[in-house]
């Protein structure tokens, strides 16, 4: 399988499809690149979940304060 790719004129390249899935990499993800003995090394980053990710946790932890039914929803977007 062909991993050649082209450098653009900004510096861009294109990680073949396969290498991606294989190494799990994501559209948005972060990436670290190194340089050592010669070699480009990219690596995925942990970064820490940001502020609207960690609230989005807590909100699918979190148990349900009042327990409605989707007819009782219903009934409140009514005003009934």
């Amino acid at each position: 399988m062909n991993n050649t790719t082209r450098i653009t004129n900004k510096g861009q390249v294109t990680i073949p499809k396969h290498i991606r899935e294989l190494a799990g990499l994501l559209p948005e993800m972060e990436v670290e690149f190194r340089f050592e003995d010669g070699r480009v090394i990219l690596e995925k980053t942990f970064s820490p979940p940001n502020r609207v990710e960690r609230a989005i946790e807590r909100l699918r932890r979190a148990q349900p304060c009042i327990s409605l039914t989707t007819d009782d929803i219903l009934d409140l977007t009514r005003g009934e």
